[in-house]
């Protein structure tokens, strides 16, 4: 089931919370294929996908709201499209051992239960919020002050700058597919880590968690 923040219960360990789409579950590249399926294309050819979805005929662009709807079809379809990446469920399986792991997803609530049902089917069982307020407010309440570490990773740069406005102690990754259309993804600030891949998050991660524990020596 999905939760609330209220009832997500965290133990005395660092918390990492941790987005889905396109960081943990493949979402670019299975929405091409789904689009291409229904006689659509996606042009990743500006970070949007409102008016980069087109007709696969004459690339006519696509009415705002039947591209919507085609959102919509395929987050109820999701089990049939979306993957993990490959080095995610290791690392995160790995991460688990030091820390606590929570999925805060950005999607329409109405598909979050087969969220759910997608994340378990690839043994990723870690705690699931859904939501589509800023994850900035959410990511610090579920942290509610602890003196331990958090991290949070995250493809899109608004939601890393967020939570880093919220909780400017925390370790901020930005973690993009390697698709073209985050080619064209707005710069990150400063202070916002960029991972290449789930290798080098995890890397990060446990060298922040080793300087925290070594300030606390």
């Amino acid at each position: 089931m999905t939760l609330s923040v209220d009832q997500v219960t965290l133990r005395d360990r660092p918390l990492l919370v941790c987005d889905v789409d396109d960081v943990v579950l493949q979402f670019t590249t299975p929405l091409s294929d789904f689009l291409e399926s229904l006689g659509h294309r996606l042009l990743q050819r500006s970070y949007r996908l409102h008016g980069n979805v087109v007709s696969a005929d004459d690339e006519t662009p696509l009415e705002g709201a039947l591209v919507s709807q085609l959102l919509e079809r395929f987050f109820a379809e999701q089990h049939q499209w979306q993957t993990p990446f490959s080095d995610a469920t290791k690392a995160l399986a790995e991460l688990s051992k030091a820390m606590d792991l929570v999925f805060l997803t950005a999607m329409p609530p109405a598909h979050a239960e087969l969220r759910r049902q997608l994340l378990d089917a690839h043994q990723l069982h870690y705690p699931l919020i859904s939501t589509e307020d800023a994850k900035g407010p959410i990511v610090a309440k579920l942290h509610a002050n602890r003196p331990l570490p958090v991290v949070f990773i995250d493809d899109m740069v608004h939601n890393l700058h967020s939570v880093g406005d919220h909780l400017p102690e925390s370790l901020l990754i930005y973690l993009p597919p390697d698709v073209e259309i985050h080619r064209h993804a707005p710069p990150h600030l400063p202070h916002v880590k960029r991972a290449g891949s789930w290798k080098h998050a995890q890397a990060l991660i446990v060298e922040h968690l080793r300087q925290q524990e070594g300030q606390k020596a």
